[in-house]
């Protein structure tokens, strides 16, 4: 098996890390998670932290073949359809985002204009579909319970879990989006804790407890065995009990609302008004803690 080549990119910002993935220097690549940086009391956008990606990818002489989604993110924007006008490549998520697209469709009042089909995206994963990267082996994992849409790339011997699981002394994504539900994320972790011990495991995110250093890489065998919420002998009903108590008191998260206008769209930005200028709406009281 050819091991992959992994580098990461930390946002403090938004706490997110994106990837670059691919076999070696000169040969084809994978993006996941790719971060548009956006400054909410301004509501001013920029590239700087999807710009690092491009100058890797230049460095390194690779082709971008896949930009790949783990689900439509709330807590940043995508920058995936800014990279793709830059380097190429197909953007790509799994075949749930149209129940997350009808829902903040509707939301959003984004009209028949905008289908909830995932043909805003390039292509749509089925659950155990499997791609290359170069010399490279992926699978696509669905692992729903943060999002209906939510998947993991296990890629060789790595799998990118988006926010599913977090470090083991954070624990694991909240379950009470739309559409969101613990016992199914329960199922999914245990379908990535059954995979080999060894098998290294990179988060989406990284919230830093009792501010030590950012870390995303983990194993399967160190969040069986130290994951506060999931480890070995947590039972599905423990765990459910525990998710939904600490759900019920988190608040939306601070981008959710022009963060899913964009991601839903795979990254587009709304188009221009007559007057020149994009807007993202704020629809008022319509949002809980938990949406």
């Amino acid at each position: 098996m050819t091991a992959p080549v992994i580098k990461a990119f930390f946002d403090p910002a938004t706490y997110t890390i994106s990837y670059v993935v691919h076999d070696g220097q000169g040969g084809p690549c994978a993006i996941i998670d790719p971060v548009l940086d956006f400054e909410p009391k301004a509501a001013r956008i920029s590239t700087v932290s999807a710009q690092l990606i491009v100058d890797y990818v230049r460095e390194q002489g690779l082709t971008v073949e896949w930009i790949l989604e783990t689900h439509a993110h709330a807590d940043h924007l995508s920058a995936a359809h800014w990279l793709q006008r830059k380097l190429g490549g197909r953007i790509a998520i799994g075949d749930g985002i149209s129940a997350v697209q009808a829902h903040f469709a509707g939301l959003f009042n984004l009209g028949a204009e905008f289908v909830p089909d995932g043909s805003q995206f390039d292509h749509l994963f089925q659950d155990g579909e499997r791609f290359t990267i170069g010399a490279l082996e992926a699978e696509v994992m669905f692992t729903p319970g943060h999002t209906p849409a939510c998947v993991s790339y296990h890629i060789a011997d790595a799998v990118f879990v988006g926010d599913t699981l977090f470090m083991p002394d954070y624990g694991t994504a909240r379950a009470d989006f739309p559409g969101g539900d613990a016992r199914a994320l329960y199922q999914s972790i245990q379908r990535l804790m059954a995979l080999p011990a060894r098998t290294r495991l990179f988060m989406c995110h990284d919230y830093q407890p009792g501010g030590r250093e950012p870390r995303w890489e983990t194993t399967v065998a160190e969040q069986r065995q130290h994951n506060i919420m999931v480890h070995d002998g947590v039972s599905e009903a423990d765990f459910v009990a525990a998710r939904q108590k600490k759900d019920a008191q988190l608040a939306a998260p601070v981008l959710i609302l022009p963060s899913l206008q964009v991601n839903i769209r795979a990254g587009q930005l709304p188009a221009a008004e007559s007057n020149g200028i994009q807007y993202l709406k704020l629809p008022l009281n319509q949002l809980g803690s938990g949406e």
